[in-house]
C-alpha cells in the first residue's frame, strides 16, 4: 500500500535498498591521490613545452571548441559557411591554425560524426592541423557519448544501455562493461576524451534536462555506478568526466535555456549531491563538467557554480582534493549567460577555477577577452601555466604526445563488433523493468496474443538510432515470432489519431504503447483510456522517464514497463521481455510517487516484478 512521507524522508527511505551494495563498492574503491598521478620527470618535460609556448597558444590550449564539418580541411560548402559565420574561419585546421584550441567537440548537427570512418579520418585531420603549430600540441578531441537518450555517435557505432537504465540493472560489472565498450569504440575513432557519466542524483521527477541520464536517485548507488564507469571508460583509454559539479539532479529548469537554482542545505548537499563526485574522485578521474546553477548554500554570491571561485576552488580543490581537468559545460547555455556577458564568462570562469573554456558561442569575443585579461593582470599568466599543466598532463596520460592517431582497421576491428552488440544486448536485457501485471498478462505468447498492434509516442530518435520507436518495437516483435503492425500516434495524439488506433486495435491480440513523459493533462492518457476501453489487452512500455505508470494507473492497463530510453537497444531488450525471451530483471533505480499525491510512494526504490 502507498504510504504517506514527505520529499526529504521519502528519499532516505527509498535509499536504503541499494545502499548496501553501493557502500561496499565504494569501499573497494582507490582512496589515494585526487586524480591520475604523473610522475616527475614527465611534469618536468611538460613545464619546458609550457616555458616555450606563446601566450597567444597558451590561451588557445584552455578552450575547446565546436567547428562544422565531417573533414578538417575539406568541409562541405555550408560546413565552410557556417563556420564563416559564427566562427570567422573556413575549416578546423584554420580553427586550430588561428586560435591555438586545445580540444575540439564533436556533434552530430555540426556534421562531425557521419560514419566511423569518417569520425577517425576528421580526428586524424584535427590532430595532424594541431602538430603543425609551433609547439606541436596534440588535441583533446571530445563528445557527450552518454549512451541513452544523449549520444553523438551512432550506429553503425554499438549503442549501450544509458544511465537510468543501467541504475536499474545495478550491475557493477554491466555498468564498467558498458562503459569499456563505449570507450574502446570512441578511442578506435581518435574521440579521446568523453563528457561521460552523469554523477547527477535525480530526486526531482520534475527534473527536465537530467531525469534517464542520471543513475538515480540514491546517492550512494549513484556513487557505485559512477565510480564504475570511471574505470570502464579510462581502462579503454579515454578520459572520463563526472558532471555536472556540484549536482544537478534537483532541478525544474533547464539550464540550456535559464538558470537553475538548487535550494539544498550545506548538509543536504553533502549527503544527497557530493557522494558520487567523491566517488569518481577516489576513482581517480580525468576531468569534472561544471553546472550552470546557482546553490546559494555554497556560495551565497548566487553566481553560477561554472563561475564560482568557492564552488570550484574552495570545494571541488581545497576540500575535495581534486586536482584533475576542470571543464565548463557549455559556455553558449543561457544559465552561465544570465548574469555576465560573454567576454566576462571565460575569464570568471578561470578565475574560479576552471581549466577548459567549453564550446562558447563567439570564441573571438571569448578567446581575446582571456588574452586582454591576462596582458592586463586580472589573470596572472601563472594561473593559466596551471591549467595548461593539467591538460597536458591528461594529454600525456592518454599517450597522445607519443602517437594521437587512429587506424581505419583498428576501426573496422572495434567499432560496432559482433561482441560489442551481443554484451549490450545481454545487458540491457537486464536493465527492462516489470512495473505492473494485475492479470499476470506477461510473458505474451505467440500461441494467445500473436497479432500486436504497437503504438504511441515516436520521438525524434538519438542520434544514430534507426527509429521511430514504434516501427523498432514492431520490427523485434516480429523477430520473435509475432505478427505485429506499428502505427506512429505522436507524444500528443489528437482525436482523429485516437480514433484511428481504436481502429486499427480491433481484432488484434494486444496493443503496445509507448509512452512518452505522460502528464496529467496528456492526450497520451486518453489514448490509452480509449484503447483499453475496445476490451483488447494494452502493455504500455515508458520509453523515456518511469514515472509514466503514475498517470496510467486506473485506466484499466494490463501490464507495465519502463526502458528508460527509445534507444533501438532499449526497446529491443523491452520486446524480449514482454514476449518472454528474457525475464525482467530491471528495479526501479528512482521512486514512482502518486500522481495524485505526490507525498505517497506509489512504487519504492527496488519495485520491480519477475517471471
Amino acid at each position: 500500500m502507498p504510504h504517506r512521507t514527505s520529499r526529504r524522508t521519502l528519499l532516505t527511505a527509498t535509499a536504503a535498498a541499494t545502499a548496501a551494495a553501493a557502500t561496499g563498492a565504494l569501499a573497494a574503491t582507490p582512496s589515494a591521490a585526487s586524480a591520475p598521478t604523473t610522475n616527475a620527470s614527465t611534469d618536468r618535460r611538460l613545464r619546458r613545452i609550457i616555458a616555450g609556448m606563446s601566450l597567444e597558444e597558451k590561451v588557445g590550449q584552455l578552450f575547446v571548441m565546436r567547428v562544422y564539418g565531417h573533414s578538417a580541411t575539406d568541409p562541405d560548402q555550408a560546413d565552410i559557411d557556417a563556420n564563416l559565420k559564427e566562427i570567422g574561419v573556413r575549416t578546423a585546421a584554420e580553427l586550430i591554425s588561428t586560435y591555438h584550441v586545445g580540444g575540439i567537440i564533436y556533434f552530430t548537427w555540426a556534421h562531425n560524426t557521419r560514419d566511423p570512418l569518417q569520425i577517425a579520418d576528421l580526428s586524424n585531420g584535427l590532430q595532424r592541423a594541431a602538430l603543425a603549430g609551433r609547439s606541436r600540441l596534440p588535441l583533446l578531441v571530445s563528445t557527450d557519448q552518454e549512451h541513452g537518450i544523449v549520444c553523438r555517435v551512432g550506429e553503425p557505432a554499438t549503442l549501450l544501455p544509458g544511465a537510468m537504465a543501467l541504475g536499474a540493472g545495478g550491475s557493477r560489472s554491466d555498468t564498467r562493461r558498458a562503459a569499456w565498450i563505449a570507450g574502446a569504440e570512441l578511442a578506435a575513432l581518435g574521440v579521446n576524451q568523453n563528457y561521460a557519466p552523469d554523477a547527477d542524483v535525480n530526486v526531482n521527477p520534475a527534473n527536465p534536462v537530467i531525469g534517464v541520464r542520471s543513475f538515480g536517485s540514491d546517492p550512494d548507488a549513484v556513487a557505485a555506478l559512477v565510480a564504475e564507469q570511471v574505470k570502464g571508460y579510462q581502462g579503454a583509454g579515454v578520459a572520463s568526466t563526472a558532471k555536472h559539479f556540484p549536482g544537478h539532479g534537483d532541478t525544474s529548469t533547464d539550464s540550456h535555456t535559464g538558470l537553475p537554482v538548487i535550494n539544498h542545505t550545506r548538509a543536504q548537499w553533502e549527503e544527497l549531491d557530493a557522494p558520487p563526485f567523491r566517488a569518481a574522485i577516489r576513482a581517480r578521474i580525468d576531468s569534472i563538467m561544471t553546472a550552470h546553477i546557482v546553490v546559494p548554500a555554497l556560495d551565497p554570491s548566487e553566481d553560477p557554480a561554472t563561475l564560482s571561485r568557492p564552488i570550484l576552488t574552495g570545494i571541488l580543490r581545497e576540500e575535495l582534493g581534486y586536482d584533475g581537468v576542470v571543464v565548463t559545460d557549455s559556455l553558449g547555455m543561457e544559465g552561465v549567460r544570465t548574469k555576465y556577458g560573454d567576454d566576462r564568462v571565460p575569464v570568471l570562469a578561470l578565475l574560479a577555477g576552471v581549466d577548459q573554456l567549453l564550446n562558447p558561442p563567439n570564441l573571438s569575443v571569448a578567446w581575446n577577452a582571456v588574452l586582454e585579461a591576462v596582458r592586463g593582470g586580472e589573470i596572472s599568466e601563472a594561473r593559466v601555466d596551471e591549467s595548461i599543466l593539467r591538460i597536458l598532463r591528461l594529454k600525456s596520460r592518454l599517450d597522445l604526445f607519443r602517437d594521437p592517431f587512429v587506424s581505419r582497421r583498428g576501426v573496422e576491428r572495434t567499432v560496432g563488433s559482433r561482441a560489442h552488440r551481443a554484451a549490450a544486448d545481454r545487458i540491457a536485457d537486464r536493465t527492462t523493468t516489470l512495473l505492473a501485471d494485475p492479470g499476470a498478462l506477461l510473458p505474451l505468447s505467440r500461441r494467445s496474443h500473436r497479432d500486436l498492434l504497437v503504438v504511441g509516442a515516436d520521438p525524434a530518435s538519438p542520434s544514430g538510432t534507426t527509429g521511430p520507436p514504434t516501427s523498432i518495437l514492431a520490427h523485434a516483435f516480429g523477430e520473435l515470432g509475432f505478427t505485429a503492425r506499428a502505427l506512429s500516434t505522436g507524444t500528443a495524439p489528437n482525436q482523429a489519431k485516437i480514433a484511428e488506433a481504436v481502429a486499427a486495435a480491433e481484432g488484434r491480440d494486444a496493443v503496445v504503447v509507448a509512452t512518452y513523459n505522460v502528464t496529467a493533462t496528456s492526450s497520451q492518457r486518453t489514448l490509452v483510456r480509449a484503447l483499453v476501453a475496445t476490451g483488447v489487452p494494452v502493455v504500455t512500455v515508458a520509453v523515456r522517464n518511469p514515472y509514466d505508470v503514475a498517470h496510467l494507473t486506473g485506466t484499466g492497463v494490463a501490464a507495465s514497463l519502463a526502458a528508460y530510453s527509445w534507444t533501438d537497444v532499449e526497446l529491443r531488450a523491452a520486446a524480449r521481455v514482454i514476449a518472454g525471451h528474457a525475464a525482467p530483471e530491471g528495479t526501479l533505480p528512482v521512486p514512482v510517487q502518486r500522481a495524485d499525491d505526490p507525498a505517497q510512494v506509489l512504487y519504492p526504490v527496488g519495485h520491480g516484478l519477475s517471471y
